[in-house]
């Protein structure tokens, strides 16, 4: 078993709590998180479950602290989150098949274009305009909820992005599109989380410190974005899609 110093640890908690802080409110708290993770010499399998342990801990405590605000909208979120966690099984079953790297150059694409479409919808998400579901919307935003549900169990990177997105073009504010897309990320992270219990790929001594640290950052990221608004959470959206663009060029290169 691993054993860690202090220094390492009080290394792991800060880095836990400023990837939470992030997360919280846009995703992509996996880009400090896992580079935490490795550094104290984590296999990169144990790594990767031990960052589901912490981020499943954060990402639950987000969710609490958006819908005690208002800011999540159950009748849409109550059906998806079981599809969200139902794609994500399948797609931790099918990563172990088949590797995932050869997404990272769609998602660099998908990516890019969701930050240009945003940069340039310089008022959307501003206000809120969803209503309610038709037929069709519903019937995609079930396939969109199962898919990146799928991708998150499958790769992963962008999925809280890709999520805010998909409830952007729906019509809600940022805020709302960022607490609806957590409960789905909730979902997913479970499904991935029972996974990596199973296969034993988790270190929960220092899953459980991080994790700790990481409800710390999530309340107060989600607290912070829900008292600012989306005058906060636009930038600090476009800022992750950027750094997860960086980093998925990075890796392919």
């Amino acid at each position: 078993m691993l054993h860690v110093s202090w220094e390492m640890m009080i290394f792991i908690i800060i880095g836990g709590f400023v990837a939470a802080y992030v997360d919280s409110v846009v995703g992509g708290g996996g880009l400090i998180a896992l580079p935490v993770l490795l550094a104290t010499g984590l296999p990169p399998a144990v790594a990767l479950g031990t960052n589901k342990l912490a981020g499943t801990m954060s990402s639950l405590t987000s969710t609490i602290s958006f819908m005690r605000s208002g800011n999540v909208d159950l009748k849409v979120v109550r059906g998806l989150f079981f599809l969200s966690l139902l794609g994500a099984v399948c797609g931790t079953m099918v990563l172990r098949q088949i590797p995932s790297d050869f997404l990272r150059p769609l998602v660099v694409v998908m990516l890019i274009l969701i930050t240009i479409y945003t940069i340039f919808r310089k008022n959307w998400g501003d206000l809120s305009t969803f209503r309610q579901f038709s037929t069709k919307t519903a019937m995609l935003m079930g396939f969109a909820a199962f898919g990146l549900g799928f991708y998150d169990g499958f790769f992963g990177p962008g999925t809280g992005s890709f999520l805010i997105f998909v409830f952007l073009m729906l019509g809600f504010d940022f805020v709302k599109a960022a607490g609806n897309a957590k409960v789905l990320n909730f979902g997913s992270n479970v499904a991935s989380l029972a996974t990596f219990m199973v296969l034993g790929s988790i270190n929960y001594g220092i899953g459980i410190p991080m994790g700790i640290a990481m409800v710390c950052g999530s309340l107060l990221g989600s607290r912070m974005a829900i008292r600012k608004g989306s005058a906060y959470v636009r930038p600090l959206f476009l800022t992750v899609c950027i750094l997860l663009i960086g980093k998925q060029i990075w890796d392919i290169l």
